[in-house]
């Protein structure tokens, strides 16, 4: 029995973003270290693509997000970012490491990560 399948590849339409908020790297870090800390430990893992490290957060997968998805639509509740032109694999500083995992080969968050350059108040070498 030979079975008919057709594969659709349905990239997303739309990123809408709730919230950005932007910071510098070292108090970002500092942020990131205290979080983790504070919820119990671990090494946090940060996103990087282009020049930004970034971090979001999705809503809750209700009907309505879900329909959303289906229509092609992502919302991320927030982003928070910075400008990291060099890519680095790790960062440590005084009570804790932070780790970051390179996703500039995701399509999506290359162009999320051109978006916030765009958009960036602490623009410059960091």
């Amino acid at each position: 029995m030979k079975l008919d399948l057709e594969i659709t590849i349905d990239p997303w339409k739309e990123l809408i973003i709730h919230e950005v908020l932007e910071l510098k790297f070292d108090e970002w870090i500092t942020q990131v270290i205290a979080t983790t800390r504070s919820a119990g430990g671990g090494i946090p893992t940060i996103f990087w693509a282009g020049g930004i490290a970034f971090h979001f957060t999705t809503f809750p997968d209700t009907e309505t997000t879900v329909q959303e998805k289906i229509k092609g639509r992502i919302h991320y509740s927030s982003v928070t970012f910075v400008v990291k032109e060099k890519f680095e694999r790790q960062v440590v500083k005084e009570g804790g490491t932070v780790n970051f995992t390179d996703v500039s080969h995701n399509e999506t968050f290359s162009k999320l990560a051109n978006k916030l350059k765009t958009e960036s108040k602490f623009k410059g070498p960091q």
